[in-house]
């Protein structure tokens, strides 16, 4: 049989994490390490390897009972190759050192087992209720591989240069940075998107670093949820800042 299918081969190499092709990951598993990754994102393997639902503490739980932000992971464990993917998003492998990384869960693929993540809030300039936003903060030692919808931008943050971004196309940025939510709209109307513009929330990052941005502002499909992401927090739902002033005025 021939066909130009069979000139996407494998890629070989000699590290943990590989880039397989944009929309594909790569991860070598010797026996004695073991990686996390985002349930049901495996989508083939060879060797020896086993699956299975990794734990949550009672804390990790409750704190996503509360915010909606945290992951739901699976632990690939053995000896050989694991291949991995999520609704064809590019994928882009970063190192976290000490300075670390913050992220909307709903963009993580995968993370080795040493990093520690935490859930943190950000919080909106307003202080109204609804209006904040939850995170992870990934700390530690190791790689994570994240996934954009179409390729993204890298925009450096520094002291002179502040960096604003449309909160439904943030993917990440350093943990360093100061972050503030903020709409250009007056309290009073903060769930309307800004005007008749189409825009709405955003996050002002300050000091030194870098943010991370997508070329788009849903979750692929359209509309498609992958996590309690950021459209949740951000838009006209329940969860997001409409549904909580609809309630606060209930109360």
């Amino acid at each position: 049989m021939q066909s130009p299918l069979f000139s996407y081969t494998e890629q070989q190499s000699q590290d943990r994490y590989t880039i397989q092709n944009p929309q594909l990951l790569r991860v070598s598993l010797t026996g004695h390490d073991d990686v996390l990754a985002r349930k049901g994102a495996m989508v083939a393997y060879q060797g020896l390897m086993e699956f299975d639902g990794e734990y949550q503490s009672h804390g990790q739980r409750r704190a996503r009972a509360n915010t909606g932000e945290g992951l739901d992971l699976m632990r690939c464990t053995g000896q050989g190759t694991v291949y991995l993917a999520n609704l064809a998003q590019y994928i882009h492998v970063v190192d976290v050192d000490h300075d670390g990384i913050t992220v909307d869960s709903a963009y993580v693929l995968a993370l080795d087992s040493s990093l520690h993540t935490e859930v943190i809030a950000v919080d909106s300039q307003y202080g109204i209720s609804g209006t904040g936003k939850y995170q992870l903060n990934i700390s530690g030692t190791g790689k994570v591989a994240l996934m954009t919808s179409g390729q993204p931008l890298m925009m450096q943050v520094t002291p002179d240069k502040y960096v604003n971004a449309d909160a439904d196309a943030i993917v990440a940025w350093s943990s360093s940075l100061r972050v503030q939510m903020q709409a250009q709209t007056h309290s009073s109307g903060v769930w309307r998107r800004r005007g008749n513009t189409g825009e709405g929330w955003e996050l002002s990052f300050l000091g030194q670093g870098f943010a991370l941005v997508q070329p788009s502002e849903v979750l692929p499909p359209q509309n498609h949820e992958i996590g309690q992401g950021i459209r949740a927090q951000y838009g006209m739902g329940q969860q997001g800042a409409h549904g909580q002033n609809q309630n606060n005025s209930w109360n």
